[in-house]
């Protein structure tokens, strides 16, 4: 007998219906009411009572009770009367479009408002209670109507009716019964139980991850019929993870017959030609981590009588992807490649990816290089940049360069005697460029990452600490240096190029983070807002406890960078200028820049991108591309979040180091130390004593024992349970004595 792979159904959701019993005091409970504004919003012109009869299609029963909703209607200023019996949408019928936004509570938001008889804006997206959601779910497209804005100036609605359904394709778990299949949607957001239809294949197993198709229509908001599409399968692995988080963002992965077509034309010959420099005989190498299959730059550090030059040459994409071309809309539509645990979601096809824009060792690679001259104390005194064709001497790993440089490791440093003194150089500029970022305030946030090692199956084994060496800052500072070079161009010859932005935090931000701080304890230096004293605090609380929160928390007082037309510089890197120039085998935006920097250096041979070919301005590319780079890092983000609970999932019982990561009123929230996972405690889990929430200080603390949590605090906890349709981890504290 096949053994079945456990999987326990979480309780139905609780929320209303359209026909639960509601509050009469509710506009809703009148299905006429949500009919008549309906038809009213969707028609948009004059409308006599006899035609809402007509156009509802509703028995002359109805005419008195929708005559009296007319007349209140009326009162209420959400519909105006034009004559006898002619009405409009009136002042206040606060209809608008929207998208919702669900929470697996069951209230949701509005986004992505319209709205055809209106042009009033609102600054926040109306909050739609449980009880005002009615038959809608998340994803749909409703029309809804604003009641009321509350004193935060969130707006309040309540849904009207339902005008696009969302998504009828579905992730979810599969709960193989004897007399029925249920699949449980894997998001929470869709409350929903959904009974398969039709042919069940007989290797689905109970808990199997699947893809089933809704059908619409259904008033039910707890079930739904559904047919399945695909079976995933374990969801212990990567790859059905991987798949689960594809579909959930609708995640473009598969390239199209006409792009791949495009790619294989592509000629594989390398050749110098007129314009190209050559830099064959320049030593550059590249330095990337042990698993990297796509080397998109290559440096060289040269010693010279007044100081230092550094060559950055980075994969021409540009050569092979023409703009308009099928490769440019591709990835365009992409924007930038995804990183999953040993998986990856190209931006471009592997045989440009990891083959013709690869800069593998000692073979000859078309590139754009930066060639910057540096003096001693490591100010920029020259840069130039060109169409080059190099040959990468040798592909370095970040442990192989600490081994050398920083281990000073004999054997490794005998095997790669003829680069020790190059790279003995490139320390020199390292350490130089480093110090003059950290002196001008350059902000060095410190937040570990996980790393996830696989097993041949694809199911997560361990999860470590990458621990960052000199290597990797080596390599990062003169990224950034070519960066800031090229955006330095950019400024000072007033091109349209794409800017690599960063702008100030809220003060009101930054203010809550001060008062966050004097509540842990922590003397502060005086308050400026400037990235200077950001880096302050952090030194502060270097190597002590609170190191991890503190940075935690100051990350989050940070706007989010994005790309930009209008240069207003990089707050956290304390830069007046800055874009991205060196990855465009993997971000779009690095591909616009490299065109950007080829026509300024072109502009005397008129050598142009052609304005048809120019689907989209750089100001509307900007806006997209930062989307994209949103997007990929929420799924990211969210696959390592899903791996790390199924690590967790069989060591229930098992107790872990933790630092506490929040403090609210119903829970104390926890990250473990070795394996960052994060997790909750609940308030009704802490069993020794009464335990009071202290808000000021962030701090829950026991009302007899005296025994307390607060942000920063390192503790053990107790793992109690692990929720694998919602993702979510549940710890208790260990007993003090193991404290």
């Amino acid at each position: 007998m096949q053994k079945k792979r456990q999987f326990k159904p979480k309780k139905k959701s609780t929320r209303s219906t359209h026909n639960t019993t509601r509050q009469q005091s509710s506009p809703t409970d009148n299905t006429l009411y949500q009919k008549v504004l309906t038809l009213f919003y969707t028609t948009n012109s004059p409308i006599q009572s006899k035609e809402v009869l007509q156009q509802l299609h509703l028995p002359i029963s109805d005419r008195k009770p929708l005559h009296k909703l007319l007349l209140r209607l009326t009162s209420d200023k959400i519909l105006t009367q034009t004559d006898k019996d002619t009405y409009i949408p009136g002042p206040k019928h606060g209809l608008t479009e929207g998208t919702i936004d669900q929470n697996a509570k069951g209230f949701g938001f509005a986004t992505k408002l319209s709205s055809k008889i209106s042009t009033t804006k609102y600054d926040r997206d109306p909050f739609i209670s449980p009880h005002n959601m009615g038959i809608a779910v998340h994803c749909d497209r409703v029309l809804l109507r604003i009641f009321k804005v509350k004193k935060d100036g969130r707006p309040e609605g309540e849904i009207l009716s339902i005008l696009e359904r969302g998504k009828e394709r579905l992730i979810g778990f599969a709960s193989v019964q004897s007399d029925q299949t249920i699949v449980y949607s894997e998001d929470a957001r869709y409350p929903f139980t959904i009974q398969l239809q039709g042919e069940i294949p007989e290797n689905l197993m109970d808990g199997d991850a699947v893809i089933v198709n809704t059908k619409s229509g259904s008033n039910d908001t707890h079930y739904q019929q559904g047919t399945l599409i695909e079976v995933l399968g374990n969801p212990d692995i990567v790859d059905v993870q991987m798949r689960i988080v594809i579909e959930k963002h609708s995640l473009p992965h598969i390239f199209n017959e006409e792009t791949l077509a495009e790619t294989e034309k592509i000629s594989d010959k390398i050749t110098p030609t007129q314009g190209r420099l050559d830099l064959r005989d320049i030593q550059h190498i590249t330095i990337d981590g042990e698993t990297a299959k796509d080397f998109d730059d290559a440096i060289a550090v040269q010693k010279t009588r007044k100081g230092y030059r550094l060559y950055v040459s980075i994969a021409d994409v540009s050569h092979y992807v023409q703009p308009g071309s099928e490769l440019d809309k591709e990835a365009y539509l992409r924007g930038t490649s995804i990183y999953f645990p040993g998986r990856v979601i190209p931006m471009l096809p592997e045989r440009l990816s990891n083959g013709l824009c690869s800069l593998v060792p000692h073979e000859d690679r078309y590139a754009f290089t930066a060639i910057l001259d540096f003096d001693k104390q490591g100010h920029l005194v020259n840069k130039e940049f060109a169409k080059s064709i190099i040959c990468s001497k040798q592909r370095f790993t970040y442990t192989t360069v600490r081994q050398i440089l920083t281990d000073q490791d004999a054997a490794v440093r005998r095997e790669h005697k003829k680069f020790l003194t190059p790279l003995k150089w490139a320390k020199e500029l390292a350490e130089t460029l480093m110090q003059m970022r950290e002196q001008r305030g350059s902000i060095g946030f410190t937040i570990p990452a996980p790393i996830m090692k696989l097993d041949d199956q694809g199911k997560i084994i361990s999860i470590s600490r990458d621990e960052r060496n000199f290597a990797h800052k080596l390599i990062e500072e003169f990224m950034l240096a070519a960066n800031e070079a090229v955006a330095e161009t950019f400024s000072a010859n007033n091109l349209n190029g794409l800017y690599r932005i960063h702008e100030r935090p809220a003060p009101e931000k930054i203010k809550e983070f001060v008062d966050f701080g004097h509540s842990l304890g922590i003397e502060l230096p005086p308050l400026r807002h400037d990235p200077d004293w950001f880096g302050q605090v952090l030194n502060l609380v270097k190597g002590s406890p609170k190191e991890y929160v503190i940075n935690t928390l100051l990350l989050r007082t940070m706007q989010q960078a994005r790309y930009d037309t209008k240069n207003t510089g990089h707050f956290g890197l304390a830069a007046t200028d800055y874009t991205h120039f060196t990855s465009p085998i993997r971000r779009y935006p690095d591909l616009t820049v490299h065109r950007t920097l080829q026509q300024f250096l072109q502009r005397n041979a008129k050598v142009k991108i052609k304005k048809k070919q120019q689907e989209h301005s750089m100001q509307d590319m900007g806006k997209n591309l930062s989307v994209r780079e949103r997007l990929a890092i929420t799924a990211e983000r969210e696959i390592n979040d899903r791996l790390k609970v199924r690590f967790m999932h069989n060591k229930v019982g098992e107790t872990f180091a933790a630092v506490v990561s929040g403090v609210t009123a119903s829970a104390i929230f926890v990250e473990l130390l070795d394996l960052f996972v994060s997790g909750g405690i609940s308030l009704s889990s802490l069993k020794d004593d009464y335990y009071i929430f202290d808000g000021k200080h962030h701090k829950m603390k026991g009302k007899h024992s005296g025994r307390s949590f607060q942000i920063g605090d390192l503790i053990n906890v107790t793992l109690l349970d692990v929720d694998l349709r919602r993702n979510r981890v549940y710890f208790s504290p260990a007993p003090p004595e193991s404290n």
